[in-house]
């Protein structure tokens, strides 16, 4: 009986145990008229929030159904039928499954306290398209345990993902994307490595910051994976290219994301998208076996050889490869089968030849792009039955001949770029102004002449956001401006409109204008000269090079790009200057502007990055008060009559390249410590009152490693350089190998970018000449004009990549060096003025380049070295050293072994160089007696000789002796 009785006993412990458990997870789990109830107080705490003024009452629709049932015989809720929720229909309790409530104008906060995480029974939860106002993402989303789908994009949410959504195992779709998110800490690993039953995932614009985790080549179920703009970065797991049911791949816009494409078999891909990256290698000619692509993306890449054939992916609709490293071909003739593309960028691609014919076969072509290539030749006209356009994009080409009127058939284009190619001929505006759609139209840089026209009707004008007419050989603006209210960019430089811009310029587009350009022209001022620029949103103002006269007119705080530079400004810089928080570029030059610079204008270096003042009256000391965290890249102070000393907090500009002093009066020693600015490229310091030896701190001075460029001529600069001075100066001696780049800035404009090039003026080959951009490639050193002594230093051997050396007008003294023949891109070498002796080393003949040499006005001797480039050198090279001899001086050399072994003349050795016998009538009797004698008195004598004047014939053997040694040419300076 007993172990039946321990039987009931167990049987009712369980039963116990069992009525516990789902008493506890009832409590737990709210009923249905409670999960309304949470629904309800979210609702309200959506509604209620403090912002409500700042989101309206968009969300009304939103929630017009949610409200307590109508029904007086129903206690509390029936939110089964309210928007965007789902119910569990064959549930007792019947929970809420389902909540979508995306694109609902929601607006406001989400705290950890909502209610919306108490249904816990919730499978899919839909927030996108709304506005949380940059909340975080509560970590106690983690309670809702059994979700499948969870989509919050394009939500506002912000900060880090939290690391408990790892513990939703459950899910299979995950969108978190186009919010500004991180997943730094936890990384994409510990975030995704439990959620294994993943099919889709949507991380894209999330800040990752590492690298694709390589276990999601195991993730099976995977049918979408995007992760475009993610600041992915190393190898990405080539496997994923064959997860088998991997339908839609976009790491797009990863610029850090290397890898290379596999051997692709017959898989299920529809959607790849790579363009932006780094991948490289060749594109495998198995790709078009993807035989059910829709879109293709591979531009901005890496990728070399050949564009193999994809006549197999017959199903595409988009196709972009520009932007690689193709080798040159022309247009490949299977494209004229894609029949189904919609669009096709094939821009930048080393594209060569005619427009092909075969393109006409594309007649569903929406958008086409070939620009930056070069295309040569004519448009062939049956292109114009691609009627269905509306981009067409064929700038940076070859393209000759007139613009077509045929132009006028695109009824639906919007985007028309036909600018920087060589098309020629007068072209009638009014073919555009048909175009009602058209948005944008670029016919610049051309050799065109645009005929304006008042032949068209207002209310079918076209509402223009970008025109670019630059070089159109213009005389005025076109009159259909005047109706023009939506323009984003208005580019009309290098026409040659003259007088004032009429001031409904001014009047059009207020709200919409970003950028107006309308640099090199015969401007001369506004209608109504504004002293405020009346633009709201205006990010570039640009009217270089025209003849325009009074004060400056104030931009909008918006600005970024600001140049009136090359005009006939005057006037003071407005202090209001100081408020253009957004300013990256401010260039003043070359205009009568004066004054002294505003006292504010310190706060501008935390956001401007280059600033040009350059030939102007301004006067007083430069800022300095420059604060840790400037952005300045570039300043150019020259040409104007400042003075003082340097400010030290210039090394608080770290970022620093261009330093461009020259032409005032500042003084003070050598400013060693700007050595410590490792980014600084060029230093001019011409034509001031700096003064002492340029050495320094040992320690700083001999940084500089970054320095290409350098101008300190025409101070008062002294003493020896060290022989090791230019030993760090690392940037000049390497060779540049490879295509030259330009120092300047990329301006980012809402509407587009642009780049600026720094500019500097310097004096090379002996011209003033201003350049208006910098080459990375140009090296140079100008010391000239200062009170430098002692000997050339031979560390200057070692900077291979200098094109410019003057060292010109100094004190320099001893021998050129001959180690100067290894600089073999030296292009101007200037020593004259100096006190330079001894012969011009044989080695500078092998200086190929050399087209400007000046060694007068020295000690030098010797013949004139021969061949190459010396052959073109004239007189002026070598005036002033009288000892100097051969071409092209007139002056011959007496012997023509003179420069290798000088003879032992009185004039060659003063004094020094007597006799070795005590006088001229002891060397007759030598002669006669060894021919009156024969050889028995010669040797008498000569043994009488050699005893009584043994000591003077070995003070004369050390006088030969010393001149062979000094003439050595390989062993260092010669002493002079």
């Amino acid at each position: 009986m007993a172990p039946y009785l321990n039987h009931f006993n167990m049987l009712q412990i369980i039963s116990l145990l069992y009525m516990l458990i789902t008493v506890t997870c009832a409590r737990s789990s709210l009923s249905h008229d409670e999960e309304c109830s949470a629904l309800f107080q979210f609702k309200q705490s959506i509604i209620h929030q403090d912002d409500e003024a700042l989101c309206g009452a968009s969300w009304f629709q939103t929630f017009h159904s949610w409200k307590p049932t109508s029904n007086a015989s129903i206690a509390g809720f029936d939110c089964c039928s309210w928007h965007g929720v789902e119910c569990r229909n064959n549930d007792a309790y019947g929970h809420v499954i389902g909540l979508d409530l995306s694109e609902s104008f929601l607006c406001g906060h989400i705290n950890s306290n909502t209610t919306l995480f108490n249904l816990v029974h919730l499978q899919n939860l839909n927030l996108a398209m709304n506005d949380f106002h940059e909340s975080q993402i509560p970590s106690e989303i983690a309670r809702l345990k059994q979700l499948r789908s969870l989509n919050l994009s394009y939500c506002g949410f912000s900060g880090q993902i939290p690391i408990e959504i790892s513990q939703m195992i459950q899910l299979s779709s995950l969108d978190l994307s186009r919010n500004p998110l991180q997943l730094h800490t936890p990384s994409m690993e510990n975030l995704m490595q439990n959620l294994t039953r993943l099919e889709e995932l949507d991380l894209s614009l999330v800040d990752i910051s590492s690298s694709v985790p390589h276990f999601l080549v195991n993730f099976s179920s995977l049918r979408l994976l995007r992760l475009y703009n993610c600041s992915l970065r190393n190898e990405f797991p080539i496997a994923i290219f064959e997860l088998p049911k991997l339908k839609f791949l976009n790491v797009a816009l990863n610029p850090n994301l290397i890898g290379y494409l596999p051997e692709f078999g017959n898989n299920n891909l529809l959607d790849l998208r790579l363009s932006r990256c780094s991948f490289s290698g060749r594109i495998p000619r198995s790709l078009s076996n993807l035989t059910q692509l829709t879109f293709l993306t591979l531009g901005g890449n890496k990728f070399t050889g050949f564009i193999p054939s994809l006549v197999g992916l017959s199903e595409l609709n988009a196709l972009e490869l520009n932007g690689n490293n193709f080798e040159k071909g022309q247009l490949p003739d299977w494209l004229g089968k894609l029949t189904k593309l919609n669009q096709l960028y094939l821009s930048d691609n080393n594209l060569t030849g005619e427009i092909p014919s075969f393109l006409a076969n594309l007649t569903k072509l929406s958008v086409l792009s070939l620009g930056l290539n070069s295309l040569n030749g004519h448009i062939p006209s049956s292109f114009f039955n691609l009627t269905q356009l509306t981009m067409l994009d064929l700038q940076g080409n070859q393209l000759e001949g007139p613009i077509s009127s045929s132009f006028s058939k695109f009824n639906g284009l919007r985007a028309l770029r036909l600018n920087f190619n060589s098309f020629i001929g007068r072209v009638d505006l009014d073919i555009f102004l048909g175009l009602n759609k058209l948005e944008v139209l670029m016919l610049g840089g051309n050799k065109i002449s645009l005929v304006p026209t008042d032949n068209y009707t207002i209310s079918t004008l076209p509402q223009l956001k970008d025109l670019q007419l630059s070089s159109c050989n213009l005389k005025k603006f076109p009159g259909f401006l005047r109706f023009q209210n939506k323009m984003r960019t208005l580019v009309f430089d290098h026409n040659k409109i003259e007088g004032r811009v009429p001031i409904w310029i001014w009047n059009n587009s207020q709200e919409t204008l970003q950028v107006i350009s309308l640099s090199f022209n015969f401007i001369t001022g506004f209608h109504q000269h504004p002293h405020f620029l009346t633009w709201g949103y205006l990010e570039g103002f640009i009217i270089r090079n025209n003849h325009v006269r009074g004060q400056i007119p104030i931009p909008p705080q918006t600005i970024v790009f600001y140049d009136v530079s090359n005009n006939n400004m005057s006037g003071e810089i407005p202090p209001l200057l100081c408020e253009m928080k957004s300013l990256r570029k401010l260039d003043l030059s070359s205009n009568n502007m004066s004054g002294t610079l505003p006292s504010c204008f310190d706060s501008l270096s935390n956001s401007l990055v280059d600033l040009n003042l350059r030939g102007n009256k301004f006067h007083g000391t430069m800022m300095d008060a420059f604060m840790h965290g400037s952005m300045l890249e570039s300043i150019d102070l020259s040409e104007n009559r400042f003075m003082g000393q340097l400010p030290r907090s210039l090394t608080n500009c770290t970022n620093l390249e261009v330093l461009s002093l020259g032409d005032n009066s500042f003084h003070g020693v050598f400013p060693f410590w700007l050595g410590t600015l490792s980014r600084l490229q060029v230093l001019v310091l011409r034509s001031n009152k700096f003064y002492g030896p340029i050495q320094g701190s040992t320690i700083v001075s001999s940084q500089f490693s970054n320095l290409r460029i350098i101008d300190l001529s025409n101070n008062s600069f002294s003493g020896e350089l060290d022989q090791n001075y230019f030993q760090t100066w690392n940037a000049m001696k390497s060779v540049y190998v490879g295509e030259s780049s330009t120092l300047g800035i990329e301006l980012n404009f809402e509407a587009g970018y642009s780049k600026s090039s720094y500019s500097m003026t310097l004096i090379h080959k002996g011209v003033r000449t201003n350049y208006e951009k910098i080459l990375t490639i140009f090296m140079a050193i100008d010391l000239s004009c200062n009170h430098f002594e002692g000997e050339i230093p031979l560390s200057l051997q070692d900077l291979r990549g200098l094109q410019s050396l003057n060292l010109s007008n100094n004190h320099f003294s001893g021998g050129i060096l001959p180690s100067l023949g290894y600089l073999k891109n030296l292009e101007s070498l200037d020593l004259s003025r100096n006190e330079l002796c001894g012969e011009i080393p044989q080695q500078l003949v092998e200086l190929g380049f050399l087209s400007i040499f000046n060694v007068s006005f020295n000690n030098l001797e010797g013949r004139i070295p021969h061949g190459k480039q010396f052959d073109t050198f004239e007189n002026n090279s070598y005036m002033g050293n009288s000892r100097l001899c051969g071409q092209p001086l007139s002056k011959e050399c007496q012997d023509s072994k003179a420069s290798e072994l000088p003879p032992p003349t009185r004039d060659t050795y003063d004094s020094e160089f007597e006799s070795l016998l005590p006088s001229e009538r002891i060397d007759w009797i030598i002669v006669f007696c060894g021919v009156g004698s024969g050889l028995v008195v010669g040797i008498l004598i000569g043994n009488f000789l050699y005893t009584r004047y043994s000591d003077r014939f070995i003070k004369r053997k050390e006088i030969w002796v010393r001149p062979l040694r000094n003439t050595r040419r390989n062993q260092g300076t010669i002493i002079c």
